[in-house]
């Protein structure tokens, strides 16, 4: 292999390049360090921060292969909705599911788009913080969920919007927070749109087109 070669090689494989930098810059720091120590020093410390990186961008790397894994759950953030013409697109994360960051009654919340759920549902931490009352007359109804039933209490969204889509007097079903870890939009949500579908890795949404005015 020539030197144009390795060149080539090295600028395709960028971690090992910071990698094999940042050893030799420990090697060399380690022959100056005799005659300079303060220009060694800072020579060695710039190798271990170079080693750091590299190592962390090889984990980072990794999760990206693996998108079941901790780390590519953690990187994968939710984000909120994309409007592609008249539809919302809800990108799929990591894990397989759709998440979209919406807001509710104007709060941003993180949600679980899931089609086998009746109702849209929050924990009563999030009902308490975005000023979601309980119906005072509603007794509870049992849900089920993938922790077992529980009992939730209806209450309602002044608003819930994400991308173009955007739902009023919304009725939530709001759980306890030690069995509700996860809020969910449910089929009460859905069932308002026109249509809704999956395409690869993507959840696209059409809303109804609003009745022209008369």
């Amino acid at each position: 292999m020539n030197l144009d070669e390795l060149t080539g090689f090295l600028i395709g494989q960028p971690l090992l390049s910071l990698t094999i930098a940042a050893i030799l810059l420990a090697v060399a720091a380690g022959m100056i360090a005799a005659g300079n120590p303060r220009l060694g020093r800072i020579m060695r410390n710039c190798a271990y921060l170079g080693l750091i990186a590299a190592l962390l961008l090889t984990v980072a790397e990794l999760a990206g292969h693996n998108g079941r894994s901790e780390a590519a759950l953690w990187l994968d953030a939710t984000r909120p909705a994309e409007i592609v013409g008249k539809e919302t697109v809800v990108a799929m994360r990591a894990d397989g599911h759709f998440w979209v960051e919406a807001q509710l009654n104007g709060e941003p919340v993180e949600f679980l788009i899931d089609t086998g759920a009746t109702y849209t549902g929050v924990s009563q931490r999030v009902a308490q913080r975005v000023g979601i009352q309980p119906d005072p007359e509603d007794r509870g109804m049992i849900l089920e969920t993938a922790n077992g039933s529980i009992v939730a209490r209806r209450g309602t969204a002044d608003s819930l919007g994400f991308g173009g889509i955007e739902a009023n007097a919304l009725t939530v079903a709001i759980g306890p927070d030690t069995e509700v870890d996860t809020n969910v939009i449910g089929m009460n949500l859905l069932s308002q749109l026109a249509a809704w579908r999956v395409e690869g890795n993507r959840l696209i949404l059409t809303p109804k087109t609003p009745s022209p005015r008369t």
